[in-house]
């Protein structure tokens, strides 16, 4: 991905997930907005973008952060959003462990409270390691969690797995939460 895809990506991002009067879209219940109007939109804002670059970023982001709708007149966030939205996941019953990666700094806190979803809608979780260290070295030395996903689920804790692979919960209380101390 060329650097200015990846700029526009990460505007992408903010206006979909976080921000959406950025440029002075509004988002439906489900977190949809139509393509059209997003790219006038956004190109008023004075970010170039066009409707084979937009296909192309939502194609090609490694993360797999946007969808089209079926018809692709419409383009959502895949998860992740701090602006309320429904994305109609069916509560499902995760592997029996998940991963959880963060910054060292946040261990602390995290060992005290469990896993929150802060501004987020929900806290994400990944099926392998490897996703986890590359979340946690996002913000610094990185740290993985394991979490007990099944007994989790078994004791009534929701779980959603979202359209690009993450799986999704409200919050990870501690009881549930390991250091993963193998290297």
């Amino acid at each position: 991905m060329t650097k200015h895809i990846h700029q526009i990506s990460k505007f992408l991002s903010l206006v979909l997930r976080h921000k959406p009067e950025t440029i002075g879209v509004q988002l439906d219940e489900s977190g949809w907005v139509n393509v059209d109007v997003l790219l006038e939109k956004t190109n008023a804002y004075g970010i170039r973008i066009n409707l084979e670059m937009l296909k192309q970023i939502v194609e090609t982001n490694a993360k797999k952060r946007f969808a089209f709708n079926e018809s692709m007149d419409r383009i959502r966030a895949s998860q992740g959003h701090s602006v309320a939205v429904e994305l109609g996941y069916i509560n499902q019953k995760p592997p029996e462990i998940l991963f959880h990666g963060t910054a060292e700094k946040n261990v602390e806190s995290i060992l005290k409270t469990g896993i929150v979803n802060g501004t987020r809608q929900h806290v994400h979780l990944s099926a392998d390691m490897e996703t986890a260290t590359k979340v946690g070295q996002r913000h610094g030395k990185p740290v993985i969690f394991i979490v007990s996903a099944v007994e989790m689920f078994n004791d009534d804790h929701v779980f959603f797995f979202s359209e690009n692979g993450v799986w999704l919960t409200n919050f990870v209380p501690v009881e549930y939460l390991k250091i993963n101390d193998t290297k």
